[in-house]
């Protein structure tokens, strides 16, 4: 058979108004012999007043200065760097379709865009995926939509990785890298006083790859999922004495329930110990070196949200929090460790709406907290719009 190619525009599925409002894309689709190709995306400006000290391109807590820290107020931005472009193919092989996917955006260097970053790379077929995409232990049924790139703590990771997946009715298994592309996830060696971070150990180590599980399911009104994820955090220094490993795990369940035909509700609540940045926003490391031995650090994260469909849009409000257990860490006298993040806490409130398909507008006001080690805290106040095109 010859091949051909047809171009049509068809819009990709959706689910309830606020997500489709907030991730609202189409496609460009083609046929190429049997295959199935699209193209989507979206450009989208974002418009950032910060109130308070600058949180960057999209809101960094660790930037927020707390007791005894000073620095200007007032912070204006605009940026595209959350605009997205993908390429998607789905081609049926000995009767199960072979689907692929490629993904990028510009925001290779958060807090801070303009680096192009890919997103998804990944291949799937009868049931077996490998590649870059959501880390299977994250959910995004308890993701309120928000305007702010940066995703709300508390829930499980919003994060890629590359990873070997298999699912089967419901149920997922993942082989997934330790060392991931996107964010930072390692055993500390000391603590930034000044913004809390942790600065990994240099002879931390990668010996094997992570192992996530999640089941979710749907019924009616109701969607629900619960994950699990084990690793293994480890050092070896030559000459230094340090030459340990330890395992770290972590647990989450995350709902969504469709209230009402206009109301949404959703919530998570994540924990574990030697969890790192499987929850999402955690204000501290998986772990830390204690002498020659490696310490885990428990955390624990708690993110509720709703979407209530008014006019054209959606309101959305959304809670988080993630907490860390930093004592041991001063008990140790780790270096920065007074300093030290111990929680980070956001408020979000929206509205999102379209009006027209393919078109979308918000309104976002979010305000965040960080607490360190030593008592002291600190707050900040964002507010942000924006206008975004799809296709």
């Amino acid at each position: 058979m010859t091949p051909y190619f047809r171009l049509t525009r068809a819009a990709l599925p959706a689910g309830m108004l606020a997500l489709l409002l907030s991730q609202q894309a189409g496609a460009v689709e083609f046929k190429m012999g049997t295959t199935t190709a699209s193209v989507y995306g979206f450009a989208k400006l974002d418009l950032i007043y910060d109130v308070d000290n600058d949180l960057g391109d999209l809101a960094a807590r660790p930037r927020i200065l707390i007791d005894g820290q000073r620095g200007s107020d007032g912070h204006f931005t605009m940026h595209p760097y959350q605009s997205r472009l993908g390429f998607k193919t789905q081609t049926p092989v000995e009767g199960s379709p072979l689907v692929t996917r490629v993904e990028i955006d510009w925001m290779d260097n958060p807090p801070e865009g303009g680096d192009l970053r890919l997103r998804h790379a990944y291949g799937s077929w009868n049931d077996v995926l490998a590649g870059k995409t959501w880390t299977n232990f994250g959910s995004r049924l308890s993701r309120t939509p928000i305007i702010d790139f940066a995703p709300s703590p508390g829930q499980s990771k919003s994060g890629r990785k590359a990873q070997l997946r298999y699912s089967w009715n419901g149920f997922h298994v993942a082989l997934e890298n330790p060392d991931p592309d996107d964010f930072k996830d390692s055993v500390a060696a000391k603590f930034n006083p000044a913004r809390g971070g942790y600065a990994p150990h240099p002879d931390a180590k990668q010996e094997v790859p992570d192992i996530t599980l999640r089941y979710q399911a749907a019924s009616e009104r109701l969607a629900y999922s619960a994950a699990a994820v084990a690793r293994r955090l480890s050092v070896e220094a030559d000459g230094t004495g340090i030459d340990d490993s330890t395992t770290g795990w972590g647990l989450s369940t995350a709902a969504r329930l469709q209230a009402t035909e206009r109301l949404a509700l959703r919530g998570a609540l994540t924990y574990g110990d030697g969890i790192g940045e499987y929850l999402q926003n955690n204000p501290s490391a998986p772990a830390f070196v204690n002498g020659d031995s490696i310490n885990t650090i428990s955390a624990w994260g708690a993110n509720l949200g709703m979407s209530l469909a008014v006019g054209p849009g959606a309101i959305n409000l959304g809670y988080g929090i993630s907490r860390a257990d930093v004592d041991d860490l001063r008990n140790a006298g780790l270096a920065g460790a007074e300093g030290a993040n111990e929680q980070f806490q956001a408020v979000h409130l929206n509205y999102i709406w379209s009006p027209a398909k393919r078109i979308s507008y918000g309104m976002e006001m979010g305000y965040h907290t960080r607490d360190v080690a030593d008592g002291r805290d600190g707050n900040a106040l964002r507010l942000q719009g924006m206008v975004k095109y799809a296709f």
